[in-house]
């Protein structure tokens, strides 16, 4: 089984591959107040597809690092708490 799977990988590989090398004719990337920036359709696309990765992975920073400083202190029962909430002012009024 584990064969198939690497030979799937590798047909997905050489068709990307060719793909990409059919691709070469130059493109105009035109950008603001007039920058031009010709260069392969296969480069566009794979600076293209680095930055939306390099993006995802930046938005999805912040949220790790909470999820993992949450794990950190569920895993470990001497750390200290988190604060206490504090009463809302309608409970201390009435004393609940």
């Amino acid at each position: 089984m584990k064969v198939l799977g690497w030979l799937f990988k590798a047909a997905a590989f050489v068709l990307v591959f060719a793909l990409a090398l059919r691709n070469q004719t130059p493109v105009q990337v035109q950008g603001l107040f007039g920058a031009q920036w010709e260069a392969p359709l296969a480069l566009v696309l794979l600076i293209t597809l680095c930055a939306g990765v390099l993006l995802g992975m930046a938005v999805m920073v912040p949220p790790w690092w909470r999820a993992t400083r949450a794990a950190r202190r569920a895993a470990d029962p001497g750390a200290p708490s988190a604060p206490a909430s504090r009463p809302s002012p309608d409970e201390s009024a009435h004393g609940i």
